[in-house]
């Protein structure tokens, strides 16, 4: 990643404060409180995902998993510290920078999916790739239909709207749209909680191979305690999130 310059910014000006390769999410001295709220719903000291770690996060209803993951994405600023996505932090790019920098390096799924209805499940899974020339060079000719068929859903509903699918089979489809074009960063936010046995371990192994194959770092948000032995690292968020959440999340 030394010396190439993506989407305006210059990777090798951007430096690790503790040394080594640039962190791929990196949050430090974060607070945040919701507007109009008496308390902080996010005063977090520190969190560190390198390229390529996998991290399950975990704590329940109300302790700030869901507005920790927008300002790890740059959808919600920070009041105080920073909040770095491959080095650059958010709040020092405008509006249309931080959409560029979030289409070209970021998968995000959601947890109410946020497909488009009216399209196909093809064009949903490669609606990245018009935003993103760089997400659509790297993922090349054929990349949904092998996302897709690895997903397990089956062909005859590829053409089909996304919003004739059941919740499992769009749950399938927002994965496969998060991880084409192989982005630097995935965040997933309950993305089996749709999901039966077997559907959901044919999922993880898709999410998990697909990040490893990348070298993705993940960020994944569950209440699911069967899946965290998959992962490298498992953060409890209320022990790092010194607020108590102020706003349900």
């Amino acid at each position: 990643m030394t010396g190439r310059v993506t989407s305006g910014v210059n990777l090798s000006a951007v430096s690790d404060p503790v040394g080594g390769a640039v962190p791929a999410l990196q949050l430090q001295g974060l607070r945040y409180r919701w507007p109009g709220a008496a308390a902080d719903a996010i005063d977090l000291e520190t969190l560190r995902l390198q390229p390529g770690d996998t991290v399950f996060l975990r704590g329940p209803s109300g302790c700030g998993k869901s507005t920790l993951l927008s300002l790890a994405a740059g959808v919600l600023l920070p009041q105080a510290g920073q909040a770095r996505l491959l080095g650059q932090d958010w709040a020092a790019l405008g509006a249309a920078r931080r959409d560029r920098w979030r289409a070209d390096h970021l998968g995000y799924i959601f947890q109410q999916f946020n497909l488009l209805p009216y399209l196909s499940v093809l064009d949903n899974v490669r609606l990245p790739l018009r935003f993103s020339p760089r997400r659509a060079a790297r993922a090349g000719a054929g990349a949904a239909e092998q996302l897709l068929d690895r997903s397990g859903l089956p062909r005859g509903l590829w053409r089909q709207p996304a919003g004739a699918l059941s919740v499992g089979q769009q749950q399938r489809v927002a994965a496969a749209r998060a991880l084409i074009g192989a982005p630097e960063v995935v965040i997933a936010d309950e993305p089996t909680s749709a999901l039966d046995e077997a559907l959901r371990e044919a999922f993880m192994a898709l999410l998990l191979q697909s990040c490893a194959d990348a070298g993705s770092a993940l960020l994944f948000v569950s209440h699911d305690a069967r899946l965290a032995a998959r992962f490298g690292r498992v953060v409890d968020l209320p022990a790092i999130n010194r607020a108590a959440a102020a706003e349900p999340t």
